[in-house]
Order: structure tokens, then sequence, then C-alpha cells
């Protein structure tokens, strides 16, 4: 697949959408299929026991400009999102925090994972019944939940798709999600590729601090 080279401005404003100021939805165009505790449960059963993963991920901001990359997941908390060699950011969970790193403007952002919408995919514990609902995919083969917290509209909303997949942990293969924050900007997360509970060290989620009086530090 070819991917568009865009400007740095464009790249930094797809990456942030990541971060906790963020809504997500997925608009999938079919018929409704019901809503029940079980899909729910089978959601909350894939992220126990998927303790890792590994992705190739492609990210497609509103204007339909794509970056590629390598997503890296060990629960709980930690993630990492490595752009292709053109792009000078990095986004990384370390267990408590999500920061995003923009290594060419020296600049480095962070929150607590939980405030951030990936909250809902890096914490296996949280109780999806009290955030998330069903969104219609109008396929038995496809799992559309969208999960967020009402009482904080400032944490976000993210909707994650699924593949029914009996092999995989769970019997569900995440194929990615969607965000739109508050001013509108759509960005979608295409994973392929996925390897679940490979092992993954915790230097995966280190980073180098760009900024000068703190460099050399990982966070």
């Amino acid at each position: 697949m070819t991917l568009k080279i865009v400007r740095p401005t464009l790249t930094r404003a797809a990456a942030w959408t990541l971060a906790p100021l963020a809504a997500a939805g997925l608009a999938l165009g079919v018929p409704a299929i019901a809503q029940t505790s079980n899909t729910l449960a089978a959601v909350q059963a894939h992220l126990r026991s998927t303790g890792s993963m590994t992705a190739d991920f492609v990210q497609t901001d509103r204007n339909n400009q794509r970056l590629s990359g390598k997503l890296t997941l060990k629960r709980p908390g930690k993630i990492r999102f490595q752009y292709q060699k053109d792009v000078p950011m990095l986004i990384v969970g370390d267990g408590s925090r999500l920061t995003v790193i923009d290594y060419e403007v020296k600049q480095v952002q962070s929150w607590p994972v939980k405030n951030s919408p990936l909250g809902a995919l890096l914490d296996p514990d949280r109780d999806l019944s009290r955030y998330a609902k069903i969104v219609p995919t109008g396929s038995p083969s496809v799992l559309s939940v969208e999960v967020k917290d009402p009482k904080r509209p400032e944490y976000g909303t993210i909707t994650m798709v699924f593949v029914r997949e009996a092999a995989a942990p769970g019997g569900l293969r995440l194929r990615g999600w969607v965000a739109l924050d508050s001013q509108n900007n759509r960005t979608r997360i295409d994973l392929s590729n996925q390897k679940f509970n490979v092992a993954v060290a915790d230097s995966a989620f280190r980073w180098t601090d760009p900024r000068p009086k703190q460099r050399g530090r990982s966070g």
C-alpha cells in the first residue's frame, strides 16, 4: 500500500487525536443487530485473555492522509505507536501515563492512561458494562463496541471493532478503532498482522526525552 507523506503539522494533528481529548464513532452503513450482554462479555473475555499484542497499523485522518507504523501493546496500560521512519513522533503508554513525544519540535505531553480513550483498550479489568454499548454492524462476524464515560466527556470515547475469529483470544481479533475529537477531527486506526500473547519486554515502552534540560531521560 502506498501511503501519503504529509506535512509535519498534519502529522502532528493526526497523532494528537489519540490523546485524551478524543471521542470515537464508526458508521458502517448496514442494518442493526441486537445488543446483548453476551457480546460485551465476549469483548471483556478477549481483553482479559490478551496479555500482549503486536500489529502493523495504518492511521487515516479526516483528510484521508495516511501514516503507517508498528503497534506494540502489553496489558495493563502499556502501548507504543512507532511511526514510519520519516515521522519524528512517538506515542507511548508506560503503564500509568500516555505520552506523545514530538522529536521535531522537542515537545512532550502526557496524561494518565485512564484519562485517555485508549484506557478502555489497555485496562482488562475495566467493567465494560458500565460504559460500553454495542454499535450496530449488521454482520454476525463483526462486533463494534463504543466505550465512554458520560460523566467524563473530556476523556473521550473509543469505538473498537472486532472480527470473530476462533483462534484469537476470547474468539475475537481487534481490527482497529476510530477517534473523533471535539473539533471533529476524525482518525481511524486499522490493524493487520496481529500477533497475540507474544513476549514483549517492558523496555519497549521507554522513550528518550528530546527536551534539552532532560536529555536522556526515559519515561
